[in-house]
């Protein structure tokens, strides 16, 4: 006669079963993986969230393939682990891909999973983050793979502007595994990882270009030449950090404003501002140190820092505020916008504006970028998206004229026409069509050719149109500007008016959506 086992014994086959399950490809692999400086996919669980909040979530799936072998294949949770937890107390949803398990390669249960975790963010309003170590396709199950990959790309878009997305890429990311953290709003890779879509092998045999994986999808590739990620981090312990750090500022979804944490309270005047900005125009400064001393505790997140380096955005706080910051850099190309600037910064603009985080805005810009490769690579179009984005947002806008605001450039960072709610000028600011130096060649080009001493006459009108539009005297009688500022008391002017703008509304037409330039 057979016996049903008791709970206990149950209780011990569950046991055994998640201990195999947590085990992933085997105690041999999961070394070999920490040998190699990496965590393993339940670690980076384990160090994201907050200690004993992580609930997972299909840790007993399996595949259904038997082509290829597959019908003796072992894959413990198909090598990804899903779940929820929290991090600084708030929700989070999480996949993170497990290398011991067949390289960590996505199948069709794999990919459901990782879909089931994305739909669960959007029913609960929780960001999701997608740690990627694999791979790629299982290519034992053909078209299922791809289909699951099919159905993430779809949640990704779904999630878009709807709750914060962000991915660390871990370990590799090749194929179609790469296009899902370039759906998502924030890359963190790590200097052990690489990424790309067709590998060094594979571009060998097509094109015959010699490139070793590093310098085709390291972290520096992407980040200083391609732009494709946010964030460099040398380790996994640091990407862990780093995801926590940029959460810290977010909303957990577009119908929420983002936490208010640990409100700096002095805002009295800091007269080492007004030392920063050179008075002459052609020498450059680090906008940094301008940020530093804005925001609480000179605490600043930068998002792509190692990507078209004269344009600066990032995240901080003003009195415990998020604030989205965006600022040229004079000390790179003078701070001019040219084609990569420009994306880096729509790009910026259009996350804050879906989660509600104000722009602060700091300009010193002498206009775009001249030239053929430029206008030749797109420079309108790519320009005409800075436009774009500051008008099409709706959260609070303010600037802060630093020193030159020149032309197109002047309008493409936000000013008062492109809805800027607060624009204050510094006394150092410059605002006009163009510098003095050629605007007096088209306003006064007669009356230079007429002068005996043509350099004498030049110098005299130049400092004569400086005097007359070159002031942020002009543009505040025009009402572009509202205030003109001592710098000391900049950081007390944003602050008092992020809180008047703080319960800001703004109806605009309805439209399916905008179409702007790409």
């Amino acid at each position: 006669m057979t016996t049903e086992p008791t709970m206990e014994e149950r209780l011990d086959a569950l046991a055994k079963a998640k201990h195999d399950a947590k085990l992933g490809g085997g105690e041999a692999k999961l070394d070999k993986q920490r040998s190699k400086g990496k965590m393993t996919a339940r670690e980076r669980i384990e160090a994201l969230v907050d200690a004993g909040t992580f609930q997972e979530t299909g840790m007993f799936a399996k595949h259904r393939t038997t082509h290829f072998g597959m019908d003796k294949a072992a894959a413990p949770a198909d090598g990804v682990v899903t779940g929820s937890g929290a991090v600084f107390g708030r929700p989070v949803h999480i996949a993170s891909q497990d290398f011991t398990v067949m390289g960590g390669s996505a199948g069709e249960t794999q990919s459901n999973k990782v879909a089931a975790m994305m739909q669960a963010s959007a029913t609960t309003g929780t960001p999701f983050v997608f740690i990627n170590d694999s791979g790629g396709a299982r290519v034992q199950e053909g078209i299922d793979s791809l289909s699951g990959y099919g159905k993430v790309f779809y949640n990704n878009v779904l999630l878009s502007g709807l709750v914060p997305q962000v991915s660390i890429i871990a370990g590799p990311c090749a194929g179609g595994a790469a296009y899902s953290p370039a759906l998502t709003d924030f890359i963190i890779q790590t200097r052990k990882a690489q990424m790309f879509i067709t590998g060094p092998g594979v571009i060998k045999s097509v094109t015959g270009e010699d490139v070793t994986a590093e310098q085709l999808g390291g972290a520096d590739a992407h980040m200083a030449k391609a732009g494709n990620i946010h964030f460099v981090a040398d380790d996994d312990e640091q990407a862990v950090l780093i995801a926590q750090k940029l959460l810290s500022f977010l909303p957990q979804n577009n119908t929420e404003e983002p936490p208010i944490v640990d409100p700096e309270e002095i805002v009295e005047p800091d007269p080492a501002l007004r030392d920063i900005v050179p008075v002459d125009g052609k020498k450059g400064y680090d906008v940094r140190e301008i940020i530093a001393r804005i925001v609480d505790r000179g605490d600043f997140l930068e998002v792509k820092a190692g990507f078209a380096p004269n344009i600066v955005t990032g995240f901080a706080r003003v009195v415990g505020r998020t604030v989205g910051v965006i600022a040229n850099q004079p000390n790179v190309m003078s701070g001019v916008l040219d084609i990569n600037s420009s994306d880096k910064g729509s790009e910026f603009i259009r996350f804050c504006n879906a989660f509600n985080i104000p722009l602060v805005t700091l300009v010193d810009v002498p206009g775009f970028m001249p030239g053929v490769t430029q206008e030749h690579g797109g420079i309108i179009r790519h320009g005409a998206k800075m436009l774009y984005a500051y008008s099409a947002a709706s959260v609070p806008k303010i600037t802060v004229v630093l020193r030159k605001s020149y032309g197109g450039a002047y309008l493409a960072m936000c000013s008062k026409d492109l809805g800027a709610d607060k624009v204050f000028a510094w006394p150092t600011a410059e605002i006009a069509v163009m510098g003095a130096e050629g605007a007096v060649n088209v306003v006064f080009r007669k009356e230079i050719e007429a002068a005996e001493d043509k350099e004498a006459k030049r110098a005299e009108l130049i400092q004569l149109y400086k005097e007359t539009f070159s002031t942020p005297f002009m543009a505040a009688s025009r009402g572009l500007v509202d205030d003109i500022i001592d710098p000391a008391d900049t950081r007390r002017e944003i602050a008092m008016a992020l809180e008047l703008l703080a319960n800001k509304r703004v109806s605009r037409p309805a439209k399916k959506h905008g179409l702007g330039p790409v």
